[in-house]
């Protein structure tokens, strides 16, 4: 074996090569790094250790360049950290840090290693055990070390110490019982005259507190006296970060600590530490108005830097200051619009949160209508995020800063006409929760619907399908509001439809249902007025006499003809200046009053239906084909018992009666109100305990895994159920059934096709119509700001609109929104508290609760340190028993199942004074023959009970920590 080994050596290649290899494969770089770990699994497999170790050294480059797995190689990582080498030793420690995790089989095969290693007399060994216990520590690991661990957190040697400090953090999070042992020697390193040494013990209870700001409230003093005798930056900054999190539990400790943060904040010269200063003084000392406009002033030479890093700190942190002091946003506003054409996408980021924070009453159609405009010259991503922070700020609260609501209907379509609008869904829910919640627009969205429906170049891009569903759900749910149902049903029954996705397709037929219901409905109401009219004018005549009967008759002609002339059906109600009959110019109400329908209007409109709906009984979708069959059946139904009445029939009033009542009941079951759902409803409804949802559906594998579903680019009028009969025209079909239409008539069809001639059909007969590809663009909307008066335009409004808190004299007041009393916010479910923080946080207040009437161990470190405290005026940790006597008596309760320390189990019994030092002479006492009593079962079944505490159920007292004596 020896001669391999040397030959192994002699010709390996080593990391240097590889890389150098790697540089030179650009083409075949997988086939190389093939062969390089067959190479390795062959070399790591030799005894040489030399060999061995470059082995291992050069999987761990590749794991960590390339994510190749190296788990394979863990026993021959374990081998090298058990080389007397410390070159092999780091190669394994490196390896086992950056592969080893808790499900690796072989990580208790390291224990005893890690334990030689930390009992080392080279420092750089024991740092390397230090530094890979703090990447890899296990619970196991963590309770069998943690004894090496304590002893090196009293080292002389400064480069151990500080690590041994920062490895008691994996300690903690991983073995909370740690902190009874650690815990008292961490607290005693704050008194440290080395600053590393402060340094990690700092970034220490900085990380702790971050978790549970609580339990270290008894810790404050000596955070203070670090606030204001230490001159390292990067301490304070921790410290601040401590402070941060404390002050909104304690509101005595804010009085203490903000001045020494403003003096920080004027005297220091370094922007970290400012900037650190302000975002504690913005998030957590908001109440003192002197250091917030100090933070204030700060912030705005932030914002005026060259430096874009601390430009966009700048707009940061005042982005944390605008929800409770906006003031200091419209100080700095003409930076905040400046900063909107800034380069770096971040800046713009920022400032364009802090115009939304700008967003009130007054001015939000402004603002809306700048950064729409300014959205159309924006990149694509800049451009959905201002999209994205306008919906979301509108929506706020069911949309409490909009009043008119018309406007915002109106500005939502134009928002999906801009070129890179990627906001469908937001958009789609929007319309449909303001078509719920508010009646009054109603018409105004049926009127944005209307005009997205119409626009084929917007089927092609795949971002508006869900808008368009949008609209064709709203037109259909809200025909009645239609000045012209036939034209939204042409829309939606175009042929370019078939590049919708089968979802999107089953909503248009649904609407295409809805407006067909609603026009036969329509249709037969005026029936029913006109027959009942005549009957009265008939009764009439037969009363007077013969001259008034030959003058009444002409008139009833005349109305006959007028309300029920086919060329209305072709009229287009968008425009008010049609003349109907000789009543002259209507308004808008008299033309939706003005409506009708004949039988020849009906009959074209249910050919029109069944021509669209034919093909698509073949379709592989289930949805599509079930509405399709509906459809034709309806269609089926209203041509043979109301629009072609048999007379032979002797009962044929009474079918006719039959089928127009099918349609009222149809019509009435559309015209049901829909309003808005709670989003919690779902999760009331129980789901049956015999329903299984998963059972069977592996079968439908079988069955339908052969099928091919047909291209959805593509659409053509052939049916395999109705030949070559449906790929004639709409025009034939118009051209072809009832009487020749009028003059008049034919030219506004001729001008409504110029206008919509997108969607409509070629005229040719018997000619099969496909779908091209290459649609026009959309009638997107054109910018009305000059590029180049962007940012002076935007200065302008802030300042004509966001100073202003007068709120306008609106032109009309707000309409009704709908609110659900439950509310319309997600429900937040409270994060339940992991077991292992509760336990850490439980284990700290023991250990702070029981020496609560000691002097603290600040105090009896150095006797050095203890006289210049004193010199200084510091005060030391003391307790006030008083005040922490009744908040301990409101939140402890008593817990028969699972008694509480010895303490609290001590204070519930007895009352006396001298009871209570007894009683904690003889807690002090059991907690050091405990600390014995631990010490013996470690060794005997540790991991046995550590398994048992795990499953055990947490249940710990909550328990009030000390109040220093420095904060009253």
């Amino acid at each position: 074996m020896a001669s391999p080994s040397l030959m192994d050596t002699l010709f390996q290649r080593s990391l240097d090569d590889i890389i150098k290899g790697l540089r030179h494969q650009q083409s075949t770089e997988s086939t190389f790094i093939s062969k390089v770990i067959e190479e390795i699994r062959r070399e790591i497999k030799t005894t040489d250790l030399q060999t061995k170790s470059t082995a291992l050294q050069k999987l761990t480059y590749l794991n960590s360049i390339h994510s190749i797995d190296m788990s394979w190689a863990s026993f021959h990582a374990i081998e090298c950290i058990s080389s007397p080498t410390f070159a092999h030793k780091k190669i394994g420690y490196l390896a086992i840090s950056q592969s080893f995790n808790e499900s690796t089989p072989v990580i208790l095969l390291i224990t005893n290693q890690l334990r030689k290693d930390l009992n080392s007399g080279n420092e750089f060994e024991v740092s390397l055990a230090l530094d890979c216990l703090s990447r890899i520590g296990t619970v196991d690991l963590c309770r069998d070390l943690t004894s090496e661990v304590f002893t090196l957190m009293s080292t002389s040697k400064v480069f151990v110490r500080k690590k041994a400090v920062s490895v008691v953090l994996r300690l903690f999070e991983k073995y909370p019982d740690a902190v009874r042992v650690c815990f008292k020697r961490l607290v005693e390193s704050l008194e440290s005259s080395d600053s590393q040494i402060v340094s990690a013990v700092v970034g220490v209870f900085c990380e702790l507190a971050s978790k549970e700001p609580r339990s270290y409230l008894p810790l404050a003093p000596e955070f203070y006296r670090i606030l204001v005798d230490s001159r390292n930056n990067w301490v304070l900054i921790k410290v601040l970060k401590i402070f941060a999190n404390l002050a909104p539990l304690e509101p005595r400790l804010a009085k203490r600590v903000i001045e020494p943060i403003c003096d920080h904040m004027r005297k220091t010269g370094a922007k970290s530490m400012v900037f650190e200063c302000i975002r504690t003084v913005v998030t957590s000392f908001t109440e003192y108005e002197s250091a917030v406009k100090l933070a204030a002033v700060k912030i705005r030479e932030f914002l005026l830097e060259d430096d874009p890093n601390l430009k966009y700190l700048g707009l940061h942190v005042l982005s944390i200051m605008a929800p409770k002091n906006l003031w200091a946003v419209l100080e700095n506003k003409d930076v905040v619009i400046q900063s909107l054409s800034d380069e770096d996408p971040n800046i713009k980021l920022e400032s364009l949160c802090l115009v939304m924070a700008m967003v009130s009453e007054s001015n939000v159609v402004e603002i809306c209508r700048v950064l729409v405009n300014y959205a159309l010259k924006s990149d694509p991503e800049f451009c959905n995020e201002i999209l994205g922070s306008i919906l979301s700020t509108c929506c706020q609260n069911v949309y409490e800063i909009i009043i008119d609501f018309d406007w915002y209907v109106s500005l939502l379509g134009e928002m999906s006409r801009i070129p890179h609008c990627q906001k469908g869904e937001e958009i789609e829910n929007q319309l449909i929760d303001i078509g719920m919640r508010v009646k009054d627009v109603r018409p105004e969205l049926v009127r944005v619907g209307r005009h997205l429906l119409i626009d084929p170049a917007l089927l092609g891009n795949p971002f508006l399908h869900r808008i368009l569903s949008a609209a064709a759900w709203v037109c259909g749910e809200y025909v009645e509001f239609s000045r012209n149902p036939v034209e939204l049903m042409e829309a939606v029954l175009q042929p370019r439809t078939g590049l919708l996705p089968s979802s999107i397709r089953t909503v248009y037929m649904q609407s295409a249902f809805k407006v067909l219901i609603f026009c036969v409905c329509s249709y037969l109401v005026q029936k029913e007025d006109m027959t009942s009219e005549v009957s009265d004018l008939a009764s009439k005549r037969e009363c007077s006499e013969s001259s008034d009967l030959a003058s009444a008759k002409a008139p009833v002609e005349r109305d006959q003809d007028e309300g029920f002339n086919p060329r209305n059906s072709n009229q287009s109600y968008e425009d008010p200046s049609v003349v109907n009959g000789g009543h002259g110019q209507l308004s808008t109400s008299a033309l939706m009053e003005e409506k009708s329908f004949t039988h020849e209007s009906i009959f074209k409109l249910l050919n029109l239906m069944e021509l669209a709906m034919c093909p698509l009984l073949g379709s592989y979708d289930v949805e599509i084909e079930e509405r399709a069959r509906n459809a034709l059946g309806f269609i089926e139904l209203v041509k043979r018992d109301i629009l072609n009445p048999s007379p032979r029939e002797a009962n044929l009033e009474t079918e006719e009666v039959s089928a127009s009542r099918i349609v009222e009941w149809v019509h009435d079951a559309f015209s049901e109100e829909l309003g808005p759902v709670s989003i919690t409803a779902q999760e009331r409804v129980l789901i049956p305990d015999e329903l299984v949802l998963k059972e069977n559906l592996a079968d439908l594998e079988a069955i339908c895994g052969n099928v091919e579903l047909p291209s959805s680019c593509s659409f053509s009028l052939k049916s395999p159920y109705y030949g070559e009969s449906a790929g004639i025209s709409f025009s034939n079909l118009q051209d072809g059934e009832g009487p020749e239409p009028s003059t008049e008539a034919t030219s506004l069809l001729t001008e409504h096709r110029k206008l919509h001639e997108l969607y409509y059909l070629p005229s040719e007969k018997n000619e099969t119509i496909t779908i091209a590809n290459d649609y026009p663009p959309a009638n997107y909307p054109s910018s009305g700001i000059n590029t180049n008066d962007d940012t002076q335009d935007l200065v302008t409004l802030t300042n004509q609109s966001l100073v202003s808190k007068r709120k306008p004299n609106h032109a009309k007041p707000r309409p009704v929104v709908v609110k659900l009393d439950e509310g319309d916010a997600a429900p937040v479910t409270a994060k339940k508290p992991e077991v292992k923080d509760d336990l850490l946080s439980g284990a700290i207040r023991d250990i702070l609760l029981l020496g609560n009437e000691a002097k603290p161990a600040s105090s009896q470190s150095n006797p050095t340190d203890k006289s210049s405290i004193k010199k200084k005026g510091k005060e030391k940790l003391n307790v006030d028993l008083s005040d922490s006597k009744e908040d301990l008596a409101v939140r402890e309760q008593p817990n028969p199942e699972n008694p509480s320390s010895r303490r609290s189990k001590h204070r519930g019994h007895g009352k006396e004074k001298s009871k209570k030092s007894q009683g904690k002479k003889d807690g002090d006492g059991s907690e050091d023959g405990g600390e014995k009593e631990k010490q013996k079962s470690r060794n005997r079944n540790g991991k046995h009970k550590t398994r048992q505490r795990a499953d055990a159920p947490l249940n710990v007292v909550a328990q009030t920590p000390p109040i220093p004596d420095f904060l009253l």
